[in-house]
């Protein structure tokens, strides 16, 4: 676990399901040499006692605006002013949109107007009002006003739906804490990412693609943004949300993300391939849609552009990093690709156990090692990548200054 020390945490909860996680999330922030102070909404008390949450953190639990035990009375502006970030966890669809309206009427929404510190959200709440129109709209504004955002995840939900709305567990949140107050690993520097699958026109109607979700390309992306980098995702066609401070651009075809990548050739100084771009596409798409008439046709295909090889091989090429998904041999394949494509980084993992999945156990290969990632939520992962390749990018100029 990375370390908060010193740093001043306050957790503000509001009323939701995984309030109950609160418990696990402050013990881990004290294990992390943080001081943390809890405020909480009337609705949050319902769910957890700040008895609870005031014996874990061993301070006194705010509940209301006007707190008496506080001098002049004015506790939340003196709390306001202690914090070096205040993180809302559960945040409810319905607080959003009260701090979208700067509502100030409990003592959580009164300290996100009166502080000057950083204010991160962990959205909590069921898939369709995550996915609602109005609910994106409100983290649109909110991302605009400089507030960041810690998940949510995808996965069962308390109601028995599947889907986006989970609150991130609570060592990922102390994860996302703690790169705050990191350095920007990658500050400075130009990254382009591609993610997603590619499509292959058959006719106007059908194509040739695969069932990656993008969600790895995209967990890496929010990461390197994270770490300070000018971020530009290059995504096929998947339904992730677009993380913030990264400019994406979508494409269907592998042509089409070679092109783009292509455009950013000259000003790339890392260049992470996730994409799991199709091997081969038809040599003639049909104008109209074919009939089924026959009991057989024949798809002739040719062989795609390899983008990864094509980054590697520029006269003036970037920190590249490519991506092995494998379903056999993994770390064999995936070394003889770093070699054959002359990559400085790959990552192998196994394809069965990883598309469309919310966690990942990958093996980081380079020159003279390995090491092994994960399992673990892809978010979580992508910040230990995020690392590896910050690390190996201080090498390799250090070796060839």
């Amino acid at each position: 676990m990375l370390s908060l020390t010193n740093k001043r945490i306050l957790l503000g909860i509001t009323g939701g399901i995984a309030a109950y996680k609160c418990a696990e999330l402050v013990r881990l922030l004290k294990q992390a040499n943080s001081e943390v102070r809890v405020a909480m909404t009337n609705s949050a008390q319902e769910f957890i006692t700040p008895l609870t949450l005031q014996a874990l953190s061993g301070n006194h639990v705010f509940t209301s605006l006007v707190d008496v035990e506080a001098e002049a009375a004015m506790g939340h502006i003196e709390l306001a002013r202690w914090a070096d970030l205040i993180l809302i966890a559960p945040t409810t669809a319905d607080f959003m949109t009260r701090i979208v309206q700067g509502e100030a009427n409990d003592i959580v929404s009164a300290l996100v107007l009166a502080t000057h510190a950083p204010i991160a959200i962990a959205p909590a709440m069921n898939q369709a009002m995550w996915s609602n129109s109005i609910t994106q709209a409100n983290l649109d504004k909110l991302t605009q006003r400089g507030i960041l955002t810690f998940g949510p995840a995808e996965g069962e939900q308390a109601c028995g739906e599947i889907g986006p709305g989970r609150m991130l567990e609570p060592l990922e949140l102390i994860e996302r804490c703690s790169g705050l107050f990191q350095k920007g690993l990658l500050a400075g520097k130009n990254l382009v990412i591609t993610g997603g699958p590619t499509r292959e026109a058959i006719d106007p109607v059908r194509y040739i693609s695969n069932s990656s979700s993008g969600k790895m390309a995209f967990a890496l992306a929010a990461e390197a943004a994270s770490a300070g980098a000018k971020v530009t995702l290059i995504s096929g066609p998947v339904t992730q949300q677009t993380p913030p401070r990264v400019n994406r651009i979508n494409v269907e075809s592998a042509e089409e993300m070679l092109a783009k990548v292509m455009e950013f050739r000259s000003e790339m100084d890392i260049f992470i391939g996730v994409a799991a771009v199709a091997d081969y596409r038809p040599v003639e798409v049909a104008e109209e849609k074919i009939k089924k008439d026959d009991e057989a046709i024949n798809l002739k295909l040719i062989k795609n552009p390899d983008i990864i090889s094509k980054v590697s091989q520029l006269t003036e090429n970037p920190f590249t990093v490519g991506f092995a998904a494998e379903t056999n041999s993994v770390l064999i394949n995936g070394r003889k690709k770093l070699h054959k494509k002359k990559l400085d980084l790959l990552f192998a993992n196994n394809a069965i156990d990883t598309f469309n999945s919310d966690s990942i156990k990958v093996t980081a290969i380079a020159q003279n090692s390995e090491h092994q990632l994960g399992p673990a939520n892809k978010s979580v992962v992508a910040r230990k990548m995020i690392e590896l390749i910050s690390a190996a990018l201080e090498e390799n100029v250090a070796q060839n200054p």
